[in-house]
């Protein structure tokens, strides 16, 4: 039977595997010209299907509610249906199987796929929370960094099993994107539970290697969507490499399974050789195990968090709309140039939109992994990051990013889509912590879910904008925009709001820096 320490460790793991095909909208890019094609729409209405997808998270604190109130493993399950309604209907009108969908119903089928997320995240988040209290956020940041590998994977598996015209990749991402995680949420319903482990656990060997193995892994990814291997591994080698490194994680709750199963042999054979110890050498020796073995809490380098607070006290506080902005104008604008990339590859003459994705996803990964690694880093020291300060750090290169795109060259795009990439990951990674920590734990499964209500917002706003000067530049009777000129005022305007977020994230900064003081 397994014992505690190896099954929560195996949570971490579903969590991971959760994460990884859960980002089904950042596939979006890859196909969305082969939609905008077929259903005859302007570069207006193809935005709106991404904010669609993003306008789901208005509905988030649902899922929070749910997860309240319901099982972990039901409330997986509901979102990973919604998902397959979603992203189903919209196959099926691809294969022609449904005749006709019209608009409205397709924006409203966006709008249900983009939910579904929000629900197996609130889940991943919650049992990471519930099942490592004292390094939870090395564990979300960790676990979220997969998130941002999960266009890599679907980019992986349809270059392996559709071939063909772009209209047959299309419809494998929709199908993908509704049948995967409805598989995957199945196989690990039953370990995304809280794992009580009343013995505590040696958790730092066990992060130490998760960082290699998680390391290793966004290294194949990048190395494999850019340069030299990338031209050599066939589909094939890519999607077998990428398989093959998100099984490994399996290996640690494998290890502590097997290592609890030596101390308990041990502990058996030192208490059958002490018997004849009094009860206060015993109880000595145990107190000593205790002390010396514990991961730490409260004292011990765990950060506390900040004062539990519901929704209604936490809309009237300067600090949550001060964070609403840096995260709309952060975060949320590198996720709108990254949906726009599709059409932003095909304005300047790129013809695969697909590399260009899996570099943002790539880049995406490392960047949601470091704040993970910092935390783990400076932990050991007993220090402590400052989760605004850290923010205001991300913001300032995703500023000069955009205006880096105001080059012509396509090497200032492939640089800023990287820049952005890490960005945009860095600052969602950290703002499961910065939530938790400005607002309390108690009530983080709805409070952030009201935070990340920014992204459908700021989508609607920063997307709508730029599809709109796309079309005023558009110089092709099909609705398409072929130059430079496309979108170089949308990333001058999109630049300047970037640096508003940076002035603002520093602002925000010096108002909680008092907080991050008192708790060091």
């Amino acid at each position: 039977m397994p014992s505690p320490s190896s099954l929560q460790w195996l949570s971490l793991v579903a969590i991971i595997w959760l994460q990884s095909i859960n980002g089904t909208n950042s596939d979006f890019p890859a196909y969305s010209s082969e939609i905008k094609r077929l259903l005859s729409i302007s570069q207006v209405q193809l935005n709106n299907l991404a904010f669609a997808s993003d306008a789901g998270k208005l509905l988030g604190w649902v899922s929070g509610i749910a997860a309240a109130h319901l099982p972990l493993w039901l409330v997986l399950l509901i979102g990973a249906v919604l998902g397959l309604i979603g992203y189903g209907v919209q196959y099926l009108f691809l294969v022609k199987t449904i005749t006709s969908l019209p608009y409205w119903q397709t924006f409203l089928l966006c709008v249900l796929a983009g939910n579904s997320i929000c629900w197996i995240n609130t889940v991943s988040y919650v049992a990471t929370i519930q099942n490592f209290p004292s390094d939870s956020q090395i564990a979300v940041g960790l676990s979220t960094s997969y998130f941002g590998l999960s266009a890599k994977i679907y980019t992986s598996m349809v270059d392996l099993i559709f071939h063909g015209p772009s209209i047959k990749k299309a419809e494998g991402y929709l199908l993908l994107n509704a049948v995967v995680p409805v598989a995957a949420s199945v196989v690990t319903a039953p370990l995304v539970r809280e794992i009580k482990n009343e013995k505590g656990t040696k958790l730092r060997g066990g992060f130490v290697a998760m960082f290699f193995i998680t390391i290793a892994t966004g290294v194949y990814a990048l190395i494999s969507t850019v340069g030299p291997l990338s031209r050599r591994l066939s589909s094939v080698a890519h999607a077998v490499g990428l398989g093959v490194l998100l099984v490994v994680p399996v290996v640690i709750p494998a290890m502590a399974m097997i290592r609890d199963g030596f101390e308990a042999r041990w502990a058996s054979k030192r208490e059958r050789r002490v018997y004849s110890f009094s009860m206060d050498e015993i109880s000595g020796d145990v107190l000593e195990i205790d002390v010396k073995g514990g991961d730490g809490v409260g004292e011990d380098g765990v950060m506390g968090v900040g004062e539990e607070i519901g929704v209604k006290k936490m809309v009237r506080r300067v600090e949550f709309w001060l964070y609403f902005f840096v995260y709309m104008f952060g975060a949320t604008l590198g996720l709108v140039f990254l949906n726009n990339l599709g059409q932003i590859a095909e304005s300047r003459g790129l013809s695969k939109t697909s590399s260009l994705v899996s570099l943002s996803s790539s880049f995406g990964f490392f960047g949601r992994l470091i704040p993970s690694l910092l935390d783990y880093l400076v932990s050991k020291n007993r220090y402590m990051v400052s989760r605004t300060a850290s923010i205001a750090t991300y913001m300032a290169p995703m500023a000069g990013a955009f205006f880096l795109l105001l080059s012509t060259t396509n090497l200032s795009l492939y640089i800023s889509t990287a820049i952005i990439g890490v960005c945009t990951g860095a600052i969602t990674s950290v703002a499961v912590s910065t939530t938790s920590e400005l607002f309390g734990a108690k009530n983080f499964s709805i409070n952030h879910n009201i935070i990340v209500a920014n992204i459908p917002i700021g989508s609607l706003l920063f997307g709508y904008s730029a599809a709109l000067l796309y079309q005023k530049e558009g110089n092709a009777g099909n609705g398409k925009c072929m130059g430079f000129e496309c979108y170089k005022t949308t990333f001058l305007v999109w630049g300047f709001i970037s640096s508003l977020g940076t002035l603002l994230s520093f602002i925000l900064y010096i108002r909680t820096r008092k907080f991050y003081l008192q708790r060091s």
